[in-house]
C-alpha cells in the first residue's frame, strides 16, 4: 500500500507478510522538512517494503528527514484482545500499525519526544538490572553489555516465546531454547523483573503438549522437554549435521540423551515460586509442568535386583563430551530433588488448592501407587557418591578412564574434542563444562562446603575451561567464591565476562553466549556478592576480588526491592 496523502510533505507505506506462521504488518512515514520539491516513491524489494525520498541538495541548506515505522503481528493483536496491551484493537494488523502511526502524529509527536520516552523506559529498567563496579572498568563495562544482551531479548510482553540460546543476536543454534534458559538467564529475571521470568516460564508450560508427545515417542507417560525447543515444544534438535571440511555427517545425541533439561525446568519453576511467592502461578501453571515431568522420570528410572537399586542409563549430562553414560550423578541428583520436589508441591496443592489438585491428580494419574512409586526411587535411586573421599563420580566408569594433564595442552587455540577427536575424549577425564560441580552449584543446600573443596579440587583441573563450553567459567566463578578464593573466581569470571566483547572463543559472529551472560550475573551476585536466600530473605556474604572497590545491585524478593551496597572486608 503506497499512499501521498494530504500532507505534501509526508509518505505512507504499508505491507503485510507471512512470518513463521505469524502475520506481519507493517506502517512507515517519511517525512522531509526543508528541502526543494521532493519525489517519493513506495517499492517492493522482494517482499522487503522501501521507502525512497528524492531531492536536489544544496549546499549550506539543511533538511530533516524523519522516518517513523511501526510493526505489529497478529500475536500483538491477540494480546491486545487479552488486554495486554493499550492500542491496536480494530482491523488488520497493517491498520494497526498505520493507526498507530497515526495516533503519534495527531499528538504531534517528534524525534526528540520519543527519545525521551525510550530512554525513560531504559532508565526504569535499570533500575532494576543495574550492577555498579567501582575499582575495575573493564568488568563494569563487561557486566552492563552482557546485561544488556539479556534484556534486549527478553519477552517483555509476550508468554508464548523465550530467550534462545543466541539471544536475537545470530543464528546460531537457529533460536531454539536450551536448558541455558532455564538455568543460566532465568534467575537474573526471576531476581529483578519477575514479569519477564513468569513468560519464560508460562512459555514452557504452553509447550508441554510437545513434551508429551516427545515421552510418548519414547515409550514414557508423563512430559519430557526437549533438549532444543521452538514454537511447539517439540524436538528440534537436529539428529545429523555436516562435518566441516568432511564429506559425511556427524550423528547428534543431545537430543535423544540428554533428558537432564526436564529437572532444569522444575527447578527454574521452583525457584521462581521460592523467590516471588506467586502462588496463583504455582496453582495454574508451575504444578503441572513439575508434577507431569516427574511422572517421567518415575517411569524412565529402572530397577535392577541385581543392585538392588534404581539406575538411569544411557544418558548425557552437562559434560557433552562423554556420552551414552549411565548413572550420570547430576542427572541422577536432579531427579531425586525433582521428584522430592514434586511431592512437596503437591502436598502444597492439596491443602491450598484443592480442586485444582484433584484435577491435576486424575488428569495425570497421580494415584497413591505412582505417588509410593516415586518415594521409593528416591530412597533408592543410584548416585555415585563415596563418603569417605567426599568424591562423586560423574558417570559409572570415570574414575577408570585415562587421565589427562591439560597443562600441557596451554598454549592450545582449540577445544580437547577437537584436539582428540569426538571418540577420543571419551576416553578421557577431560570435561567440556561442570557436571559434578553443577549439581553443587544448584543444589548448594544438600552439599557441605568439605564436599566441594573435595569435587571441585578433583574436577576443575580436568575442566576445559578456555575452549570447552562457554557456560562453564561463571559456575566456576560461583563456587570458587563460596570456597573462599576470589582470586580463582576473578579469572573464572573475566573468562565469561570478554567471551563476547573480545571474542575469545572466535564464534561471536554465530551470536552472543546468553548463557555465559546470565551466569555472569550470578557470578557477581551469588558469587562476590555472596547473595543466599534465608528465611528472613535474601542476605549477603560478600568476597569481593581485589581491586573491587564497591559493589551495589539491587534484588526483589516477594515484592519488596532489596538494595546492596557492598565493599571490601565487609
Amino acid at each position: 500500500v503506497f499512499d501521498q496523502g494530504a500532507d505534501p510533505q509526508r509518505v505512507w507505506l504499508g505491507a503485510r507478510t507471512q512470518h513463521s506462521g505469524l502475520e506481519v504488518g507493517l506502517a512507515a512515514t517519511l517525512r522531509v522538512d526543508g528541502a526543494p520539491p521532493v519525489r517519493r516513491r513506495g517499492l517492493n524489494c522482494d517482499g522487503v517494503p522501501t521507502l525512497v525520498a528524492e531531492w536536489h541538495a544544496e549546499r549550506g541548506a539543511p533538511v530533516t528527514v524523519a522516518k517513523l515505522v511501526s510493526v505489529y503481528t497478529s500475536r500483538d493483536l491477540e494480546l491486545a484482545e487479552k488486554g495486554k496491551r493499550g492500542e491496536g484493537r480494530d482491523g488488520g494488523v497493517v491498520d494497526v500499525a498505520r493507526q498507530k502511526l497515526e495516533g503519534l502524529l495527531q499528538r504531534g509527536t517528534r524525534y526528540d519526544d520519543l527519545l525521551a520516552a525510550h530512554k525513560a523506559a531504559w532508565e526504569r529498567v535499570w533500575a532494576l538490572s543495574d550492577v555498579q563496579i567501582e575499582g575495575d572498568d573493564v568488568a563494569q563495562r563487561a557486566v552492563r553489555f552482557n546485561l544488556f544482551q539479556l534484556l534486549i531479548a527478553a519477552p517483555w510482553w509476550d508468554d508464548r516465546v523465550s530467550i534462545p540460546a543466541k539471544t536475537l543476536s545470530g543464528f546460531g543454534y537457529r533460536g531454539h531454547v536450551f536448558w541455558d534458559t532455564d538455568v543460566f538467564i532465568l534467575p537474573m529475571f526471576t531476581w529483578t523483573h519477575p514479569d519477564v521470568a513468569r513468560h519464560m516460564l508460562r512459555y514452557r508450560y504452553h509447550t508441554l503438549p510437545g513434551a508429551r508427545r516427545k515421552a510418548a515417542a519414547e515409550g514414557y507417560p508423563g512430559a519430557l522437554f526437549p533438549w532444543e525447543s521452538a514454537l511447539t515444544g517439540d524436538e528440534v534438535t537436529p539428529r545429523w549435521v555436516p562435518v566441516p571440511d568432511r564429506e559425511e555427517l556427524l550423528r547428534i545425541w543431545t537430543g535423544d540423551l540428554e533428558l537432564h533439561i526436564n529437572a532444569d525446568v522444575a527447578y527454574a519453576v521452583w525457584q521462581y515460586w521460592r523467590v516471588t511467592g506467586d502462588d496463583e502461578f504455582m496453582a495454574r501453571y508451575g504444578a503441572e509442568i513439575v508434577l507431569d515431568t516427574a511422572v517421567f522420570w518415575g517411569a524412565r528410572a529402572e530397577w535392577h535386583p541385581e543392585t538392588g537399586r534404581y539406575e538411569i542409563r544411557d544418558v548425557i549430562g552437562p559434560d557433552e563430551y562423554h556420552e551414552h553414560v549411565d548413572n550420570n550423578a547430576f542427572t541422577n541428583g536432579m531427579v531425586r530433588w525433582h521428584l522430592q520436589t514434586a511431592l512437596r508441591v503437591l502436598d502444597w496443592l492439596g491443602t491450598r488448592h484443592p480442586q485444582r489438585a484433584a484435577q491435576l491428580r486424575q488428569r495425570l494419574g497421580l494415584d497413591s501407587e505412582r505417588l509410593a512409586h516415586w518415594q521409593d526411587v528416591i530412597a533408592k535411586l543410584y548416585v555415585p557418591y563415596d563418603p569417605q573421599t567426599k568424591l562423586i563420580e560423574q558417570f559409572d566408569g570415570y574414575f577408570r578412564l585415562r587421565d589427562v594433564d591439560l597443562t600441557a595442552y596451554a598454549s592450545r587455540e582449540r577445544s580437547m574434542q577437537a584436539i582428540l577427536g569426538i571418540e577420543g575424549v571419551q576416553e578421557t577425564q577431560v570435561i567440556k563444562q561442570p557436571d559434578v560441580l553443577m549439581l553443587l552449584h544448584l543444589l548448594d543446600d544438600a552439599y557441605d562446603v568439605e564436599t566441594l573443596r573435595a569435587n571441585w579440587a578433583y574436577y576443575a583441573p580436568r575442566t576445559d575451561h578456555t575452549h570447552g563450553s562457554s557456560l562453564g567459567p561463571a559456575i566456576h566463578a560461583v563456587l570458587a567464591c563460596r570456597l573462599g578464593d576470589p582470586e580463582t573466581a576473578y579469572e573464572h569470571f573475566m573468562r565469561a565476562a570478554l567471551v563476547d566483547l573480545e571474542d575469545t572463543r572466535g564464534n561471536t559472529a554465530d551470536g552472543v553466549h546468553a548463557a555465559s551472560a546470565g551466569g555472569l550475573w550470578q557470578a557477581v551476585v551469588f558469587g562476590f556478592g555472596g547473595v543466599r536466600l534465608t528465611e528472613r530473605g535474601p542476605v549477603a556474604e560478600p568476597r569481593l576480588p581485589p581491586g573491587w572497590q564497591r559493589l551495589r545491585f539491587r534484588l526483589r524478593y516477594r515484592g519488596r526491592v532489596y538494595d546492596f551496597d557492598l565493599r571490601p572486608g565487609e
